[in-house]
């Protein structure tokens, strides 16, 4: 199992898409900052939007489809799900 997921600041100004084999593994990292970088610059600790995928791969194309997606697109895909952008819990 494989997930693409979308993660954002308190204030929803900022978005940041990755990919991971291990979904909780990885927002315990982004929440903790322990991810250098883009996330930790911008304090992205909300996870909004999470989507399995059969494999990595997979989970690679819809990244990348995402970010080219234009933000009003992305807005829609979390507001379709999590219409009031809470952070998500992972089990």
């Amino acid at each position: 199992m494989a997930y693409v997921y979308i993660l954002t600041n308190n204030s929803n100004t900022v978005l940041y898409i990755g990919v991971t084999n291990n979904i909780a593994r990885r927002v315990y990292e982004h929440k903790n900052d322990l991810v250098p970088g883009f996330s930790k610059h911008y304090k992205l600790h909300k996870l909004v939007y999470c989507e399995n995928c059969i494999s990595i791969l997979d989970a690679i194309r819809r990244e990348k489809q995402l970010k080219a997606w234009r933000r009003a697109w992305k807005e829609d895909l979390i507001n379709s799900t999590n219409p009031q952008w809470k952070d998500l819990e992972i089990r």
